[in-house]
Order: structure tokens, then C-alpha cells, then sequence
């Protein structure tokens, strides 16, 4: 749940990039981190662990407004692929605002996609989350490889509740602040709503 900061008059929100291992995740924060206003970021905070690494920053988007004379502040955070490391993934998931699964497009990816989703859905529900309830998009990436599942079987499979869905080439930005916008918009209207 968002943080409110009187002092200095912003509302923090915190979006998790969750996906299975090598799917793109850690790719998509670089890309925007390393797009995004100097002045507008904090610092990026990389947890690197044996095989994986969980990145973090937040940023400022100026050009979203504020609500009630707050601004906003996003705190973007990946979380490690492997399930090996699912109390990590428990853990940044902990006051969760908004969620994009990052779907690898790869046809031989397809299960890890399916256990990664299942994981998230599991993951939020000992958390008292509902992933049905909460300001989500879905990202296909990697749809630039000539092994990519076709975008119906993707949906099909992975958007079944037909959420906001996105394909990328994150190593190209293609798509990637497309679905930052799209997650950043849902996490603001439910707080409107919430106001």
C-alpha cells in the first residue's frame, strides 16, 4: 500500500516487475532508469545473489500531476527469476501498489511462465493480495525472436483475465514505458479512489 510522506508532500507507490528467470525484468528498469531525468531518480540499488540480482530505484514522473497537492514518487523493483528464491520475491512483493508480469514470448518459455504467474498469484494471497484486485499489466517481451509464441496463445495462456497487455523488445525499449505508463495509471486511479 502507497506511503504517504507529509514532509515532503509525495505519495510513494511501489511497482513490482515479476516474471520468470531471463524473462526481461531487469532489462525493462535499466532501460527506464536509463531514460528517465537525472533530476527526476534516486539512485539505482542492485541485490545481486549468486545467479540472479533484484534491482530498485524510484523516480519522480513530474508529467503525471499530483493528487490533492501530493506528487507521486514510483519505487520500481524486480524481483529474482529462479523459484529458488521465493522469500525474496515474498518479501519486495510486501505493500505491493501495482504489478507487471513480464511474460518471456519464447515458445519453449511457457512453462516458467505458467509457474512464475502461479507463484505470483500465491505469493500475494499469503499477503491477503488478490492479484484480480490490484493494478496489473501483462508484458510480452522478447517478441522480437523468431521462437516467439503467437500473441493469441500468450493471452490466452498468461492474460486470461484480459488486463492490459503489452508486447516488447525491452532490450530495444520497444513497449517498455508503454507499460510503465499503463501499471502507473492503474496504481494512480485506484488511489483517487481511494482518497
Amino acid at each position: 500500500m502507497s506511503f504517504i510522506n507529509y514532509s515532503s508532500r509525495e505519495i510513494n507507490c511501489k511497482i513490482v516487475y515479476y516474471g520468470p528467470g531471463l524473462c526481461g525484468k531487469t532489462t525493462n528498469l535499466q532501460y527506464i532508469y536509463n531514460k528517465t531525468n537525472p533530476e527526476a531518480k534516486g539512485k539505482m540499488i542492485s541485490l545481486a545473489t549468486e545467479t540472479e540480482r533484484t534491482l530498485f530505484f524510484d523516480f519522480l514522473p513530474l508529467s503525471l500531476g499530483e493528487i490533492r497537492g501530493f506528487r507521486t514518487r514510483f519505487h520500481l523493483y524486480t524481483v529474482p527469476g529462479q523459484v529458488f528464491y521465493d522469500a525474496s520475491r515474498k518479501l519486495i512483493l510486501k505493500g505491493v501498489d501495482g504489478v507487471v508480469f513480464v511474460g518471456d514470448s519464447q515458445v519453449e518459455r511457457m512453462e516458467a511462465n505458467i509457474e512464475s504467474l502461479d507463484n505470483l498469484r500465491t505469493n500475494l494471497a499469503e499477503q491477503g493480495y488478490d492479484l484480480d484486485k490490484l493494478p496489473y499489466c501483462v508484458q510480452f517481451n522478447k517478441r522480437d525472436l523468431p521462437n516467439s509464441a503467437p500473441l493469441e496463445e500468450l493471452t490466452e495462456v498468461l492474460n486470461p483475465t484480459k488486463v492490459p497487455q503489452f508486447e516488447a523488445v525491452a532490450t530495444k525499449g520497444v513497449g517498455v514505458f508503454d507499460t510503465l505508463k499503463a501499471v502507473a495509471k492503474l496504481v494512480l486511479t485506484e488511489l483517487k479512489r481511494g482518497s
